[in-house]
């Protein structure tokens, strides 16, 4: 593979402030592209000799909120269940509700939902990925990639599906994972974990169909084995000790 810091040079050349950011990371270059200019850019990517980008590899999309937070840190340790991870009032929880960390997402920073694309250039053998966020945090729109690669359908498809992104100009944007009646985009961080309803058979109506959620509230607590008295078969004595 070409030297990173090479191409990185190299595209920030070509694009100048066309590129919001650029970098290298984890040995490959990461760019950061408007939503306005994400289209000819690509289009450049795919097409400049310098680069020569034929291939999309994949599109992943990202919910950014609460980013960097982790509402699992904790420096103590509890007798009583995972009290952190089911609304401990004593512990910071980046706007978790309720059992099963819902979250109250107030903050807009158009900066919320983003699409990832890979990139590869098989002429040139270099990587490249390329993200862009929505300007709406609330209703997350880009263009659709697939007028310049058209394996861009399926996996925008799934990234609308699962985080609720737009992109315009798909030919075919429609689920393609969940349910035809599924309400939500489950990998948004404000999904309920349990989700908002409970699909089961019907054997009278002979199909799938929906109710409330019926999950029991529990607390998950870690089994320790420890090998002592108190995990002997039952009717055991613990052995006694020759001082007494």
């Amino acid at each position: 593979m070409a030297d990173p810091q090479t191409l990185n040079e190299a595209l920030q050349s070509h694009f100048g402030d066309r590129l919001a950011a650029a970098k290298v990371a984890f040995g490959e270059v990461d760019v950061e592209v408007r939503p306005e200019d994400l289209t000819a850019v690509m289009t450049e990517l795919r097409d400049a000799a310098p680069f020569r980008f034929d291939q999309l590899l994949d599109v992943a999309g990202v919910d950014y909120a609460a980013y960097g937070q982790g509402e699992w840190i904790t420096e103590r340790a509890t007798d009583t269940g995972f009290s952190r991870g089911v609304g401990d009032p004593t512990t910071p929880r980046l706007g978790l509700t309720g059992l099963y960390g819902v979250q109250e997402i107030t903050e807009k920073t158009g900066r919320r939902f983003a699409a990832v694309y890979l990139l590869l250039s098989v002429e040139h053998n270099h990587r490249l990925r390329v993200r862009c966020f929505a300007a709406d945090d609330d209703l997350p729109v880009v263009d659709s990639m697939t007028g310049i690669w058209p394996s861009a359908n399926w996996p925008e498809r799934e990234a609308f599906d699962l985080f609720g992104i737009v992109f315009e100009g798909h030919p075919d944007l429609r689920r393609i994972l969940t349910d035809y009646g599924f309400v939500g985009h489950p990998f948004r961080k404000d999904f309920p974990l349990i989700g908002n309803v409970e699909p089961r058979y019907d054997v009278e109506k002979g199909r799938v169909v929906y109710g409330p959620v019926e999950i029991e509230p529990r607390v998950l607590v870690p089994r320790v084995i420890r090998d002592d008295h108190r995990y002997k078969g039952r009717g055991e004595q613990p052995e006694e000790r020759a001082d007494g």
